[in-house]
């Protein structure tokens, strides 16, 4: 199985039913998708050779710009240029360029972390001939989170100014997997948008995590970042095109969320699941821990505002899903994180405070 990889470029052509069916297919049945910006084919064959081999480029089904002069002498063209999300691939590089250097910043800090020094004193006592049990409460992670409201890192120089630039074309890439979303749910439009700022009344939240997880010399003993579904709307991840290791659930069976160079990850949190009354479900995923290869992940997370309240915009669905503040539900969610779900839901059915939004 291979994450659906879609062209967002057709959205405004003549292919804008078929795309819009092809969204709707990873929400419904992945929670999961892939957009591309300008990148080369040697790039995707470079990172996911092993998925092209078995069919997915049936998935790649892009307007190519292709250069005829540059053809690969088993048949495939060197340089297929896909027209899609409209990020500047130059901006995405700047971006990887800043983040890697603030983890080189932060690097020290992570040597002397208690995830390292948990796994350093499991392995001395494994050395010691005792027996030892995989850690199960911690991830083998840096993190750190920027958003409007908070002081941004410094070092680099370049750091506050690209990712300022980046953050904004999220947020309008956002805004458009939530009109995509609004329609094929037969919602009017903008109902997602008005439903997490409380009709207007609030400001959604718009948050930025800068992850790096590094080589770990025993991801026997140690997860990534444990399995769990986001609390929010609409995530959208910059993933390492060179070190894998993201995974989502997909029927019972944990997938590889392929690299792939220029390729923003989309996936959506539980207030989409309720929102759409259960058609769209937030996926379980993780991060496993990789031996070789320090890995970067760039994840925003367009969600509603603390005050705004949510329910089911969808009809039917037999009131599975509840009414509720979500900041309330962030308050279980904090809790519960790595835990089901439909207990979070089932915590906030009697809120905790009187609906602001």
């Amino acid at each position: 199985m291979v994450v659906p990889v879609i062209d967002f470029s057709k959205l405004d052509g003549a292919e804008r039913a078929e795309t819009m069916s092809q969204i709707a297919n990873g929400c419904e049945e992945w929670g999961f998708f892939q957009v591309l910006t300008g990148v080369t084919f040697m790039e995707i064959a470079t990172n996911a050779d092993h998925a092209i081999e078995h069919s997915s480029i049936v998935a790649l089904d892009f307007e190519f710009s292709i250069k005829l002069n540059s053809i690969k002498p088993d048949g495939w063209h060197r340089d297929l240029q896909l027209v899609n999300h409209g990020i500047p691939l130059e901006l995405l590089e700047r971006v990887k360029k800043v983040c890697s250097e603030c983890y080189r910043v932060r690097e020290a800090g992570f040597r002397s972390s208690e995830p390292v020094r948990t796994l350093d004193a499991l392995v001395e006592a494994e050395q010691r001939g005792e027996a030892v049990a995989p850690v199960d409460d911690m991830d083998w992670e840096d993190i750190f989170y920027i958003h409007d409201g908070n002081q941004w890192p410094s070092d680099p120089p370049a750091f506050k100014e690209t990712m300022r630039e980046y953050r904004a074309e999220l947020r309008k890439l956002a805004e458009r997997v939530m009109a995509a979303m609004d329609e094929n749910l037969g919602l009017e439009k903008g109902t997602i948008q008005r439903a997490f700022s409380g009709d207007g009344r609030h400001e959604p939240f718009f948050g930025t995590k800068v992850s790096h997880y590094p080589p770990c010399p025993r991801p026997d003993l140690i997860t990534g970042l444990r399995a769990h579904t986001d609390a929010g709307g609409v995530i959208l991840l910059f993933q390492d095109d060179q070190v894998g290791g993201l995974e989502v659930l997909k029927d019972g069976e944990w997938t590889d969320v392929q690299p792939l160079a220029g390729a923003i990850v989309v996936n959506t949190g539980d207030q989409i699941e309720v929102l759409s009354n259960g058609r769209y479900r937030s996926a379980w995923h993780r991060v496993l821990p990789m031996r070789d290869g320090n890995r970067r992940s760039i994840a925003s997370f367009y969600n509603p505002a603390n005050e705004a309240t949510i329910s089911p915009a969808v009809s039917g669905g037999g009131g599975a899903y509840p009414k509720y503040v979500f900041g309330d539900y962030m308050d279980v969610y904090a809790k519960q994180k790595f835990q089901p779900k439909e207990p979070r839901f089932e915590a906030v059915k009697a809120p905790k405070s009187s609906p602001a939004a």
